[in-house]
């Protein structure tokens, strides 16, 4: 066993393993977050059109699910492209720009979004300490 562990410590890295690896790691992190989005979302919809901040943040939440949902359609596409083929390197660059660039914005939508406080236990205690029974 030890003996094939360094036989692939001098195997160059597969630069397409490691570049699917990775897409994979981000699509499951995009599973995960489109999943917290969907939760509030509901959070927000139970609340109804009488909280604070309904319009905004059914608003954000939608624009953080589809970027999302973009996301993931990127990451399958750059998962299933072979980054050793030459011809496929600057598509994949571009591919995972614009996939960076989505996952920054998708980031910064969603900081706002926990700002204005798409939480349950949040506004139930809001209402409980305002309207003491």
């Amino acid at each position: 066993m030890h003996g094939h562990s360094i036989s692939q410590r001098h195997q160059p890295l597969n630069l397409n393993h490691y570049a699917t690896k990775k897409s994979v790691a981000e699509s499951m992190l995009d599973v995960a977050l489109f999943m917290s989005n969907a939760t509030r979302l509901k959070v927000v919809l139970e609340q109804g059109p009488s909280s604070q901040y309904y319009a905004t943040l059914i608003a954000l939440i939608s624009v953080s699910l589809l970027l999302q949902v973009v996301i993931g359609i990127l990451l399958v596409v750059i998962a299933r492209l072979n980054l050793n083929e030459v011809g496929n390197q600057w598509r994949l660059n571009q591919l995972n720009n614009a996939a960076t660039t989505l996952v920054f914005i998708t980031v910064v939508i969603n900081i706002f979004i926990t700002a204005f406080g798409a939480h349950k236990t949040g506004s139930m205690a809001a209402r409980t300490s305002s309207n003491p029974v």
